[in-house]
């Protein structure tokens, strides 16, 4: 999925840890098997190659995940839409990148959207042929959401899982205590300016300083806006505390393009999420969030964001 999965574990003997870890990156590659479209053999990529008009049918794990990717467009105003792969194709983020003209960009935002895809019962029909759904806004969620899962079945309660901008943390630490999952600076990653006490949640963190490509003097994030069809400013990042991970991931997608104050406006109030803003202006980060973060945030942390 284009990143690393580091998995640590407490289990009450070696063989059992090294047994479950396995079993988690198993579960992963199951996802990957199932939602990659880097490759031409999984079920996501061959709803996205089925002629338009079809019936194609849906195994029950992929219908669970695109309703669920479905349901969220719809609660974000499709600030989250990942059927965007036309939009993905015309700037080139999966090459050297490129900037489409005006023509190229109005026809790529008519081949985007998941208004071109009916939900049938335990199956999906696409209204054109040249619609396809990219996984990078929710893939990962989905797969630590398995992994997750798989560590609980084989009897572990204490774990971290660490997939490179996303973090899943089970029970407690070796210590007893919730886990500390830092967030780092928004274009520093290496710079942590937050500290998260976390248990039995996931923390999924977006920015457009991760994944981009160089075209000219244009540095294009690899977030694109699925309303106006371009790259979201790179204005900072969110981090989104949930305890479905796949969530996480999409409403760090969702947020990061609706920008800093829209963000925290959808989120203000909400119990099911907390949200963390990072907005970075004259080498200065401003760090804002919900009040559903306050009991995760470790002392003033996020108060030394100092350029």
């Amino acid at each position: 999925m284009g990143t690393s999965l580091r998995v640590a574990v407490r289990a009450p003997s070696r063989a059992l840890g090294i047994a479950s870890i396995e079993a988690a990156f198993s579960a992963v590659r199951a996802t990957d098997d199932l939602l990659s479209t880097w490759r031409d053999d999984t079920e996501l990529a061959r709803l996205n190659r089925a002629p338009a008009g079809t019936r194609v049918p849906l195994s029950p794990a992929l219908e669970r995940i695109l309703r669920s990717v479905s349901c969220w467009g719809r609660r974000t105003r499709y600030a989250f839409d990942p059927a965007i792969g036309a939009l993905v194709d015309a700037w080139d983020l999966r090459g050297a990148g490129r900037v489409p003209s005006e023509g190229e960009l109005t026809e790529a935002r008519a081949r985007s959207g998941l208004q071109h895809f009916r939900w049938l019962e335990h199956a999906v029909v696409r209204d054109r042929d040249d619609v396809w759904i990219d996984s990078g806004g929710f893939g990962k969620g989905a797969a630590l959401a398995a992994a997750g899962d798989s560590l609980l079945a084989h009897g572990i309660t204490s774990a971290m899982l660490d997939f490179g901008g996303q973090v899943l943390v089970l029970g407690r630490d070796e210590t007893g205590r919730d886990w500390l999952v830092p967030v780092a600076h928004p274009a520093r990653r290496d710079q942590p300016v937050a500290l998260l006490r976390l248990r039995d949640r996931s923390a999924s963190t977006s920015s457009q300083s991760e994944r981009f490509v160089q075209v000219g003097a244009s540095r294009l994030g690899h977030v694109l806006d699925p309303r106006s069809g371009r790259p979201v400013a790179p204005w900072g990042s969110v981090t989104v505390v949930a305890t479905d991970p796949m969530l996480a991931d999409i409403l760090s997608t969702a947020l990061l393009v609706l920008g800093p104050d829209r963000a925290l406006a959808w989120a203000s109030g909400r119990r099911d999420v907390a949200v963390l803003v990072l907005e970075e202006r004259d080498g200065r980060v401003r760090p804002r969030w919900t009040d559903a973060l306050e009991p995760f945030l470790v002392g003033d942390s996020t108060l030394t964001t100092g350029g």
